[in-house]
């Protein structure tokens, strides 16, 4: 069968010349980065020049590259970190309501703990106001947690104008950068950025490996105690393979970034004209401020994950911003977050393209999805007269009553 893949948001394939740079150090270079000797200078020197390489990537200094297991870890640190550290200077952080789960199960964590959130809304097409999250500082505010550009819809967010109120007001700035970086240039001077968090897998490295980006300055507690590796803040034996795969992979995505771009946007406005082609269909999100490769879509009268499964059987595979997929009944907060009832969110259909995605992978998605959605909207008890909107409540009371 032909398979498709069209969720390079979830995870990327890691890029061949990456892996080879990483293979000599599984099994003939593989000393401790810690060690004295030959074996352990050597391995060292390595990573070191890979950490140059990715502080190259953004504008930072090499000492400034904290590197961790991947995204989550990289946010617990950025927010619990500075939340700890700063702790006598104020207890309020300010985040957003569609962030990604380590961030708000992070700030979640923290409020248990005596921290104060403020979750900023965002509009219909998720972008926050600037204004809002100025009239939300408090002398009380120690730190502003916004992502760079959302995995769900693909907003990308004014995080250059977001760094410059923080600087001003004297507040530490962290984003997210996990889907961005590799696809959009990041100078963290200019954009004012104090912290940010990304991962190796999202722009073809591997798996397992990621950094934080910590501005030289910044008050932060580790989260982990040992050896004291990383400067002190995430100690452990370093990755050494992982962290050389994550240098190679950012800096070929980086070279090809604007062809790359160029190709996948598109793709990506051929499949979105396409799919919006089919009746009672919407696109979630921004169409012009967005990541290139990013298509998030909604179809009324069905379920998300159906399609999903109809799609694998199709030999494409997708993803939906319906939580359906992991057993869960809450609709993606994310689509909730920009003002979709539950009903709409869980008829969302997330495709995401990459440097494999071909024109005649959109020309065969784009065959088989009509007749997937017909289907599923033939055997929908919401095409056949039943009112959405008492289905809805019937979800609400569902979603209300469901532990977490």
């Amino acid at each position: 069968m032909r398979r498709i893949y069209l969720d390079h948001a979830a995870t990327t394939p890691i890029d061949g010349r990456a892996l080879a740079k990483m293979r000599p150090y599984f099994s003939e270079k593989y000393g401790n980065a810690g060690s004295l000797h030959y074996f352990g200078t050597e391995a060292k020197k390595a990573m070191e020049n890979a950490r140059a390489e990715i502080a190259r990537a953004i504008n930072a200094e090499p000492n400034e590259i904290i590197f961790t297991s991947g995204g989550t870890e990289s946010d617990n640190l950025a927010i619990k970190g500075i939340a700890y550290a700063n702790s006598k200077n104020g207890n309020h952080i300010i985040t957003s309501v569609f962030e990604h789960h380590a961030v708000l199960h992070t700030c979640k964590f923290l409020e248990k703990d005596g921290f104060k959130v403020t979750y900023l809304e965002v509009d219909s097409r998720g972008f926050i106001n600037p204004k809002e999250l100025e009239s939300a500082i408090t002398e009380k505010t120690i730190l502003v947690s916004v992502m760079h550009a959302n995995n769900e819809i693909g907003t990308i967010q004014p995080i250059g104008e977001i760094g410059k109120i923080c600087r001003e007001r004297g507040i530490y700035f962290h984003t997210d950068a996990v889907q961005t970086l590799g696809k959009i240039q990041i100078d963290v001077k200019k954009m004012n950025i104090d912290l940010l968090s990304a991962s190796a897998h999202k722009f073809y490295g591997p798996k397992g490996v990621g950094f934080l980006y910590v501005r030289k300055g910044t008050n932060i507690h580790p989260l982990m105690h040992g050896g004291g590796q990383e400067n002190g803040l995430r100690s452990g034996t370093e990755n050494v393979a992982g962290i050389i795969g994550m240098a190679e992979a950012l800096k070929i995505s980086i070279k090809e970034m604007g062809k790359e771009n160029a190709r996948e946007l598109k793709l990506r406005n051929k499949l979105i004209k396409g799919c919006l082609k089919i009746k009672d269909s919407w696109l979630n999100g921004s169409l012009k401020n967005r990541l290139a490769g990013n298509a998030n879509l909604g179809f009324d009268f069905v379920e998300g994950e159906s399609i999903v499964i109809m799609l694998d059987e199709k030999g494409i595979a997708a993803s939906t911003g319906s939580a359906c997929s992991t057993k869960s009944l809450e609709p993606s907060h994310v689509l909730r977050a920009i003002g979709l009832p539950h009903v709409k969110c869980h008829g969302s259909l997330r495709l995401t393209l990459g440097r494999d995605t071909t024109t005649k992978d959109i020309d065969y998605l784009l065959n088989v999805l009509p007749a997937i959605i017909a289907r599923l909207r033939e055997m929908s008890p919401l095409r056949k007269g039943i009112d959405i909107s008492e289905f809805e409540g019937k979800i609400e009371h569902t979603h209300e009553g469901h532990a977490h």
